[in-house]
């Protein structure tokens, strides 16, 4: 099966979408780790109904006008990955939740290592909201787009002021382009 995909500018740089027919599965960073992620044969295609739509709720994310994604997912991963990932689903906009939460939100409350590892491996970052569980002390802990950009999520999604120390490009330039 080919995935389509495109890439879109945002605040945190150049995110790449990718998407079945079945939905959205994954949203890459610029300096995404392949090992990570590992999809199947992609085409760019900034047609794709799923694409679109997606560009466009999180274009609408990042103008503050969006606070939840109405996208169809389509995650790829094992159980217990996947039941991670459906608890990050829960999270609250502008709200954290630490690792040991989620890890009792799926009932493993001892596998708060295994659910670290499994958010460090979700797929469809910012709409799967990963950048939304912090340690248990609420430090801010490893994300696959970097801790400064994990701030400014969080920071946009609390109404924070240090949104555009952050910002590559201003966001009225964040319309959607093909890989």
């Amino acid at each position: 099966m080919t995935l389509a995909c495109m890439t879109m500018p945002s605040p945190v740089g150049d995110l790449t979408l990718v998407a079945s027919d079945e939905g959205l599965m994954a949203v890459l960073w610029p300096d995404d780790d392949p090992a990570r992620v590992r999809l199947g044969a992609r085409s760019e295609a900034t047609d794709h109904p799923v694409l679109r739509d997606a560009a466009s709720q999180l274009s609408e994310y990042f103008a503050g006008q969006r606070r939840h994604f109405s996208v169809p997912l389509h995650f790829q991963g094992t159980d217990f990955q996947r039941q991670v990932w459906a608890a990050l689903l829960d999270i609250p906009f502008g709200e954290t939740r630490s690792y040991a939460d989620i890890a009792r939100a799926i009932g493993r409350p001892t596998a708060t290592r295994a659910v670290g590892a499994a958010n460090g491996r979700n797929p469809i970052s910012i709409i799967a909201p990963c950048h939304r569980v912090v340690g248990s002390n609420g430090a801010l802990t490893g994300f696959a787009g970097g801790i400064e950009t994990k701030k400014y999520l969080l920071d946009l999604e609390q109404g924070g002021d240090n949104l555009f120390s952050f910002a590559p490009m201003p966001l009225a330039d964040a319309g959607a382009r093909s890989v």
